[in-house]
């Protein structure tokens, strides 16, 4: 089946949000590589754990006691974070001041040694996600999963967002926009012919629309979805 024109996607969006004024209110902003080539590490690091706790959780719990989280992470550092000690480490699994969940606190030192080994290996983590093609995004959400720690699925997604890279956010919204524009997907697109789908997809709509892919995402989204909680993934698209 062919893929059915962005336009069309776009058009039926207007029409469920009202009008072109009230759908640009849900455009995320992204940012110009040279930006996000700038951002320091630790501002990477903090909010890989950021998205990393929420998910599965109420946003704004995470949200309410990240500066506890900032101060028990020695405002994520990951040049400190990657010498962490095992009793350290199970101090924080105690610590108040943050969300006590083990796995995922276990996850900050994985994921700061990622970050340095990216540094060691292309000169600098923060411009190697910037100039990661957007043609290819899934190759960089494969590489987040397999090199980082808990950054599959849609926090990895989120995480780019998050930090102005562009990128689709494969909530339950925009996988079924998707499937009614003709692709054929799981409802939960996790294996790599679906991941590969959706990356010839979206390149196809960013022909034919010269728009990035936060911003087809999320078009894409609020073609099928009206109602969104700012404390559910279905907020992040």
């Amino acid at each position: 089946m062919k893929l059915q024109k962005f336009d069309d996607v776009y058009h039926r969006a207007l029409d469920r949000k009202g009008g072109e004024a009230e759908l640009t209110k849900w455009i995320p902003e992204t940012l110009t590589a040279t930006e996000i080539s700038k951002i320091a590490i630790d501002r990477f690091l903090s909010e890989m754990t950021r998205c990393i706790f929420q998910a599965g959780f109420v946003y704004r719990v995470i949200n309410q006691k990240w500066s506890g989280f900032e101060e028990a992470f020695w405002e994520f550092e990951p040049r400190k974070l990657v010498l962490i000690s095992p009793e350290q480490i199970e101090n924080l699994i105690q610590d108040t001041r943050i969300v006590r969940n083990p796995q995922k606190i276990k996850s900050v030192p994985i994921n700061a040694q990622f970050i340095m080994d990216i540094e060691k290996s292309e000169g600098s983590f923060s411009n190697w996600i910037a100039t990661w093609p957007s043609e290819n995004l899934i190759g960089l959400l494969s590489l987040l999963k397999k090199r980082g720690s808990r950054l599959g699925g849609m926090t990895g997604q989120r995480l780019l967002r998050n930090m102005g890279k562009e990128t689709f956010i494969l909530t339950s919204d925009v996988v079924l926009c998707l499937q009614q524009a003709g692709l054929d997907i799981r409802d939960n697109p996790t294996s790599m012919r679906d991941m590969k789908a959706i990356q010839e997809a979206f390149n196809e709509w960013q022909q034919q629309s010269s728009m990035n892919l936060s911003q087809i995402s999320r078009i894409a989204a609020c073609s099928v979805g009206d109602n969104y909680s700012a404390d559910s993934d279905s907020d992040a698209y």
